[in-house]
């Protein structure tokens, strides 16, 4: 089986609620309408939000009840997770996806109003973190996270990526809170920031440093997946409407088991979908959602990443956006077990494909995969002119990244690409003569 941690803060979550439409009630008595917030640009999330939009698989599935009822479906686009949570509590959104950060915030908020909700599925995951990125402007001489002590950096606070910043410090003996001057900016607030000089680094999630990274308006300080612990993106449903509506729920977790199924067995034409609805290059959705990407989909939910999400919530009580939140309540995947029925436990055992290094020729619908970064680099060398985009996996992680954008590093004849300076460092300190090299020499020595 095949593949967002969003900005949330206090003051979002109490962002006054405008009018978006009822619950999922019969208006005249014979037409329902059922609420589903998404965030179109969080493209780990895309089998609950943009791609099964586009796909039509949830009206299909809405209509195929049967049951007297007309259904329509009001899909509510938002930036962050933290109006969704507000309009959820509020009776205004049915069902939502986002992070597993958000997903928290959703959960303690929910319980605090006495309207809770729950997570019924995962959208997109990664099991050792790589989602999450910190990244510095192109021509920053940060080279580690020692040296981020004393600078300014960007991140969303209550978010997955902020989780990341905060834990990839304490593992070197740093404070977020103290030495480093945390600002909490929106992700595109962020992003400006890195490129006028406000801010020495940006720790964010999925796809803003693939995007800025593949715009070359910055480059990777810090691969999330070093941490080796789970982040994931998932779907939640207000309790009292899953209990009212359950062939609704149904439905929808079928349809996005179809989308999930499209996204693997097209992901090309799956990223030119999503890319078509957010704007954003087609090249940086397949780097996270491609065949090999950085994220795998499956609405499985995991044991590895429920326990993920209980090692989540002292960074969020930490950061005081949540008390205790007792996440095997939350957790519900008892719709997502009835709509897969016996493929639930094959999607539940399922592992992430192993990392591959793939070459997007233009004009073409499909990929060309490739057994070793080096001979990627040949076939780049030769076809230059003929390549929308490279993508290879770190040595050490496995996150998938551009050719172009890697560090590489010479070993001998082995030529191997690291996201960030670090990777590549800690491999050449185990391996006497391997060295860094330009992607340039890299191509020479791979030709």
């Amino acid at each position: 089986m095949k593949r967002t941690a969003l900005a949330v803060s206090t003051t979002l979550l109490l962002l006054p609620l405008s009018a978006c439409g009822g619950s999922a009630e019969a208006g005249d008595g014979s037409t329902i309408t059922v609420h589903v917030g998404y965030q179109s640009k969080t493209i780990n999330t895309v089998t609950a939000g943009t791609l099964l939009r586009s796909l039509g698989y949830f009206e299909k599935q809405l209509d195929a009840l049967h049951d007297g009822h007309t259904y329509k479906v009001d899909w509510q686009d938002y930036a962050t997770g933290a109006p969704i949570t507000a309009q959820m509590t509020a009776g205004k959104i049915d069902i939502g996806s986002m992070g597993d950060f958000p997903l928290l915030i959703n959960a303690a908020r929910g319980k605090q109003l006495g309207k809770p909700t729950h997570l019924i599925s995962v959208t997109g995951y990664n099991l050792r973190g790589g989602l999450n990125t910190i990244v510095t402007a192109p021509d920053s001489k940060l080279a580690s996270l020692k040296d981020l002590k004393g600078k300014k950096v960007s991140t969303s606070i209550g978010s997955a990526a902020d989780g990341t910043l905060v834990r990839a410090l304490q593992r070197i003996g740093l404070d977020a809170n103290k030495d480093i001057e945390k600002l909490n900016q929106q992700p595109a607030v962020g992003a400006s920031a890195l490129a006028s000089g406000s801010t020495d680094a940006l720790s964010q999630f999925v796809a803003w440093p693939g995007l800025l990274a593949y715009q070359g308006k910055a480059k990777a300080l810090y691969d999330g997946a070093q941490l080796n612990l789970p982040t994931f993106h998932g779907v939640t449903v207000r309790e009292d409407f899953a209990k009212r509506s359950p062939a609704v729920v149904d439905a929808f977790l079928k349809a996005q088991a179809q989308a999930t199924d499209y996204l693997d067995e097209h992901p090309v034409a799956a990223a030119e979908k999503v890319a078509d609805a957010t704007q954003l290059p087609a090249e940086v959705v397949y780097l996270y959602n491609g065949a090999h990407g950085i994220s795998t989909f499956d609405p499985a939910v995991k044991p590895q990443l429920v326990s993920a999400l209980k090692k989540d919530v002292p960074i969020l009580k930490a950061a005081k956006l949540t008390g205790d939140v007792d996440v095997d309540s939350f957790v519900d995947d008892s719709y997502v077990k009835k709509a897969l029925g016996q493929d639930y436990a094959e999607r539940l055992s399922s592992t992430p494909p192993p990392a591959a290094s793939e070459v997007w020729p233009k004009d073409a619908t499909e990929t060309r995969p490739f057994k070793t970064p080096a001979e990627l680099l040949a076939y780049v060398a030769q076809h230059k002119d003929g390549i929308r985009a490279a993508y290879v996996p770190d040595a050490t992680t496995g996150t998938l990244w551009f050719a172009d954008r890697a560090v590489w590093v010479a070993d001998g004849e082995n030529l191997l690409p690291f996201v960030a300076p670090a990777t590549a460092k800690a491999y050449i300190a185990e391996h006497t003569g391997a060295r860094v090299i330009t992607y340039a020499d890299a191509l020479k020595q791979a030709s």
